[in-house]
């Protein structure tokens, strides 16, 4: 479950990153205030399973709004920065805030009960829940990426002076990149605040959003299962190598730059490359023997 809840959350950065080309650090502001959220309004207000997710996504798609609004006119170094600054606003308010309890965090965060009937604490009805959130999300973004929509993104992320020639508003798409990368990410923040029946500071700080980063990297930049690939990769390793203690991060950190070294587009994306070109020499092999046998046959 929480691999599901990560590879959504890599592939809602991996909206922004990978197709229209902006490097953001701040993408924990929406996993973390939709997780906070959905959290409160499950533990004090009472809300059903459904309304609490559903709430968070909310709340992180009008912060990512802002956000946006507010750094996309930057490109670059410029847009990273601004965004880690904008998360860390929100981080320094969890810690002062009452209703989020500082460093001890929302906890005992009740599952309840899917659609009043299916007991959430029964841990398949739980995984099989997440499940069908994580489907439904990788669905939607597939189908964004897959849209005209979607290519008007990688347009923009290619040549956006001429995407602009060509009559785009790029500020108004990328802002609406931004919002949708939000709101997937806090979806995938909410549920897994429901999953481990716990919103902390850890799902705020800056770390998480280099998470999202590094699943990225390693799976693949702009691939459509490279995010997926790269959160399998970072969650075991964090599972396996957990007794190491600090010593996880200098783990991932290695993992890292064997990637960049050896695997300039990440695991998937070289893995395409692989097959393309594989598939290129098929090509010619077979127009090469046709071209002998034609010569033969005269």
């Amino acid at each position: 479950m929480k691999i599901l809840c990560f590879a959504l959350f890599a592939c809602a950065y991996n909206l922004i990153f990978g197709y229209v080309g902006l490097l953001a650090f701040g993408h924990a502001a929406f996993f973390g205030s939709s997780a906070y959220v959905a959290a409160f309004t499950a533990a004090s207000w009472g809300f059903p399973t459904e309304l609490a997710i559903l709430s968070g996504m909310v709340v992180a798609t009008l912060i990512g709004a802002v956000f946006g609004w507010l750094a996309i006119r930057r490109q670059g170094l410029y847009f990273a920065m601004i965004t880690l600054a904008l998360a860390q606003l929100v981080y320094f308010y969890a810690i002062q805030a009452p209703w989020t309890h500082g460093e001890d965090g929302i906890q005992s965060v009740p599952r309840g009960y899917l659609f009043g009937f299916i007991d959430l604490d029964d841990t398949m009805n739980m995984y099989y829940f997440v499940l069908a959130i994580f489907l439904i999300g990788f669905a939607a973004i597939y189908r964004i990426g897959r849209s005209p929509f979607g290519q008007i993104l990688k347009s923009i992320r290619e040549n956006e002076p001429r995407a602009i020639s060509l009559g785009y508003s790029t500020d108004r798409f990328k802002l609406l990149a931004f919002t949708l990368s939000a709101m997937f990410a806090g979806l995938a923040g909410a549920t897994k605040a429901i999953v481990f029946q716990i919103a902390s500071l850890a799902d705020l700080y800056f770390t998480t959003s280099a998470d999202a980063l590094l699943m990225t990297l390693i799976g693949g930049v702009g691939t459509l299962l490279g995010p997926i690939v790269g959160a399998i990769v970072v969650v075991t390793m964090q599972k396996e190598f957990a007794t190491l203690g600090a010593w996880v991060v200098v783990v991932q950190g290695a993992a890292f730059v064997l990637c960049v070294l050896f695997l300039r587009k990440g695991v998937i994306g070289t893995l395409e490359d692989w097959m393309a070109t594989r598939s290129e020499s098929k090509r010619i092999a077979a127009g090469y023997a046709t071209g002998l046998a034609a010569k033969a046959v005269e």
